[in-house]
């Protein structure tokens, strides 16, 4: 059954000498906000992640396959729902566009939840996912910078060289420097990013042409969000990680009676830029140039909830994600985490 409670979520996302997200476009430099230097990681990376981690961890799984991979042709996919669905209705028609539609929502998970437009091949329509993004920003300035590295070997394919002795005669007959060639490396020392979400549950109500994003997904989704990093290490991403809590804000109406409370929690009970005020972090000394999440206080004003809206703090604990509403249990592990 689909989620009927529409949540918006907050997460926070530590960079210790790595670079989050290159620009592809200025020489892989980390992303920037050029007008106050703030750091940005795009929507786009954090899906990449959440789907390599649920292609990991539950991939073998029924309908929880993935769209989106690495190095595939989407239309593939789109074409095994036309074939799968076994709709008789004439090709491009509404029935097998929808029918096609249908069946890709139950059997991928991205899709289910992010949405996608898969009218790229044979047409399967255009889905709007429950679950929106946006960029995550830094909470300071970062600096980005390029290092000069060496790599003590080459990779030349020098003309007429094609075997293994050949390769080795060549070589021997090379100065030692030029089997060297240099490099560049971008990072930044250290940055704290802060990224929000919103889940609909209209856009889930596959009764009402949702997608079907069900409780089980939901917790899938938290399960990723916290552990994402913890499976994508690399040496450009530095150490990189989730640092909890996840911040979940969930409507849940206020109403006595019960069908206007559904409706209620369904489509919220306060404004969502409201709901993201009651979090605030700050430096915890103005002076200090943030190094660790230490020099870092994060403030969460239970005591200004507004009526019909939980606030849940998420994170990892024995292996399984574990939701704290309303209060910071007295055996919360994140230091940084103080209340009003």
């Amino acid at each position: 059954m689909a989620i009927s409670n529409r949540y918006e979520f907050m997460y926070f996302v530590e960079c210790v000498n790595g670079n989050p997200n290159g620009d592809p476009d200025a020489g892989n430099q980390p992303r920037i906000d050029p007008q106050d230097m703030h750091g940005l990681i795009t929507d786009v990376a954090v899906k990449r992640r959440i789907r390599n981690y649920v292609q990991a961890a539950y991939g073998d799984r029924e309908k929880m396959n993935i769209v989106v991979q690495q190095a595939t042709n989407i239309n593939k996919f789109i074409a095994e729902a036309n074939e799968k669905c076994g709709s008789k209705a004439k090709s491009g028609s509404r029935e097998k566009v929808k029918a096609a539609r249908v069946w890709m929502c139950q059997n991928y998970y991205d899709v289910r939840t992010f949405g996608a437009v898969l009218s790229t091949g044979e047409n399967a329509g255009q889905v709007r996912g429950p679950v929106q993004l946006t960029f995550l920003r830094s909470y300071d300035p970062v600096l980005p910078l390029e290092l000069s590295i060496t790599r003590m070997s080459v990779a030349d394919s020098p003309k007429g060289v094609t075997t293994f002795e050949q390769y080795a005669k060549w070589e021997a007959e090379q100065p030692e420097d030029k089997l060297r060639t240099m490099g560049r490396k971008q990072y930044i020392p250290y940055g704290l990013y802060e990224g929000r979400g919103f889940i609909s549950a209209n856009l889930s109500d596959a009764e009402n042409n949702g997608t079907g994003f069900d409780d089980n997904d939901l917790n899938i989704l938290w399960e990723s969000i916290l552990n994402m990093y913890e499976h994508d290490r690399s040496a450009s991403k530095g150490q990189m990680s989730t640092i909890a809590p996840l911040i979940i804000f969930r409507h849940s109406g206020t109403d006595s009676d019960m069908e206007q409370r559904k409706r209620q929690a369904k489509l919220g009970c306060a404004p969502a830029h409201k709901l993201f005020n009651l979090v605030e972090v700050k430096k915890t000394t103005k002076e200090v140039i943030p190094r660790m999440i230490s020099d870092y206080q994060l403030l969460i004003h239970f005591s200004k909830r507004p009526k019909g809206v939980d606030i849940g703090l998420a994170s990892i604990k024995d292996g399984k994600v574990n939701i704290s509403w309303n209060e910071i249990p007295s055996d919360f592990e994140e230091a940084w985490v103080v209340t009003d």
